[in-house]
């Protein structure tokens, strides 16, 4: 008698290994084009025929009042009153007034950015041309994020693809180039730290990997200063050895030279990139160093500044002087925890987690800072798509930023006409920020030992696994579950 048949279920081939990775990959990228799209049609309102004679639109700034989404962006603000309308090449030219005024084609962003808008101006005579090109020149950077998220976190990718943030802030400013070399670095390191299933080595050197990804945030710092900040805890997981680390393998000392090599390429490519400007127009390179400087914590900056410590000052010059020195030290101090957490992680399982460590000093700097743009979010959206923040966090984080998107670019118009602001404005700004504000404290305190989500490599490639190993990258290994938070 023959034995029963027993049914297996089978795989289907094209939504196995590449095929399922193509799938999560084109649904990722469907959902980003949708909410950017979305995000585009919102910003446009506040532009649009007639135009006056310097092509300001009359719909500026208050677009359709009863819409769900505000549509000021500063895309659209930014055409008047930096020469961006007149077509100035940036920097070169221009300086900073004794009032604090910008002239000459300064703008007040690093120059990468700068560079960005003087492109997406060539032909424009209108803000909403300007705005409309400048859009199609960002969004081939939020694809880009899209992809790689995916392609290290898989389905986690939407939470970056399809959630409220790309809605309100694709087009708000000039975030998405720099979000994109943030997570390039961090790809980098990833794929890099990879083992070949061919050669059953690493794909790259790990000093190799870290020069590249060094120079990628070097180009960050160059666009918006933040990813900057990332080289630090890569220098130091080079110096531990990386993901194998220099302890586990029973190796003594540290890597002094790799370390070194980090930071050297982060500040070649940074001088190369400034030089220019430097050389070619100094007072305007330094002029806008000096309007940041000048900034002063106001209501339109969402600090925790202006929200708490102007309650016991009032704005006054004791709270600007204050103000001036406590955010740079705190935000100091704030780098410091970072890294002291993410050195005592180092010492309990052997890996320095840099990644984690950069989202926490990101999260200080984005506390203490004294401004706090709401666009601001899309830094800090990434460590969440990567690492395995809790859900709840995540979720009142996220309604927090519609809260206070919803209610910042409704106050501005009411303050300007002088009239008497609602308290739901006022409780929607001050409520967001103070919320935000304690859970950039939380994730000060715990990225450093949050594990990231399970990457793509680590289920379709083999990765190495053993004390002789100091090749792979913590976003390709396995977690202990007694390390898992």
């Amino acid at each position: 008698m023959s034995e029963p048949r027993t049914s297996t279920p089978r795989r289907i081939p094209w939504l196995s290994g590449r095929g399922e990775t193509a799938v999560i990959v084109l649904v990722s990228l469907l959902a980003t084009a949708a909410t950017m799209f979305w995000s585009f049609q919102a910003k446009a309102r506040c532009g649009g025929a007639p135009f006056d004679a310097d092509g300001r639109s009359a719909n500026w700034p208050s677009g359709d009042p009863g819409g769900l989404i505000p549509c000021y962006s500063d895309l659209m603000y930014l055409w008047l009153g930096r020469d961006i309308n007149n077509h100035v090449f940036p920097y070169i030219h221009g300086g900073i007034t004794g009032d604090g005024t910008l002239f000459g084609g300064v703008v007040e962003y690093p120059v990468l950015s700068g560079l960005f808008m003087y492109v997406g101006a060539i032909g424009a005579d209108t803000d909403t041309a300007f705005f409309t090109q400048s859009a199609l020149l960002l969004a081939p950077f939020g694809f880009a994020i899209t992809v790689m998220l995916a392609l290290m976190v898989r389905w986690w990718a939407l939470l970056w693809a399809a959630t409220p943030p790309l809605v309100l802030y694709s087009f708000h400013n000039w975030e998405l180039p720099v979000v994109a070399t943030a997570v390039a670095a961090i790809a980098v390191m990833t794929w890099g730290g990879s083992i070949d299933p061919d050669t059953g080595r690493r794909r790259l050197p790990l000093r190799a990997c870290a020069v590249m990804a060094a120079v990628l945030l070097a180009i960050g710092f160059c666009l918006k200063l933040y990813p900057g900040i990332f080289v630090l805890p890569l220098a130091a997981y080079v110096l531990t050895g990386g993901a194998g680390g220099l302890r586990r393998a029973g190796q003594r000392g540290l890597d002094w030279v790799g370390a070194a090599w980090v930071a050297a390429a982060a500040v070649i490519t940074v001088v190369a990139i400034q030089l220019p400007f430097m050389v070619l127009g100094f007072d305007g390179w330094k002029a806008a160093l000096t309007f940041q400087g000048r900034r002063r914590a106001d209501v339109d900056t969402n600090s925790i500044w202006y929200w708490g410590l102007r309650y016991l000052t009032g704005t006054t010059d004791t709270y600007h002087s204050v103000v001036g020195v406590a955010s740079p030290l705190l935000i100091l101090v704030g780098f410091a925890v970072a890294m002291y957490l993410g050195w005592r992680r180092y010492e309990r399982i052997g890996i320095f987690p840099w990644i984690g460590v950069s989202g926490a000093m990101l999260a200080g700097f984005m506390l203490f800072h004294k401004v706090h743009s709401p666009q601001y979010t899309l830094w800090i959206l990434p460590f969440f798509v990567l690492m395995r923040v809790r859900w709840q966090v995540i979720a009142v984080y996220l309604i927090t930023d519609i809260a206070l998107d919803l209610t910042i670019f409704r106050l501005f118009p009411i303050r300007d006409a002088g009239d008497p602001l609602p308290w739901w404005v006022l409780t929607g700004v001050a409520g967001s920020v103070w919320v935000h504000a304690a859970l950039l404290v939380y994730l000060i305190g715990t990225l450093a030992r949050t594990p990231l989500r399970e990457p793509l490599a680590s289920r379709t490639i083999r990765t190495a696994a053993g004390p002789d190993d100091l090749h792979g990258d913590p976003a390709t290994q396995p977690v202990p579950a007694t390390d898992r938070a």
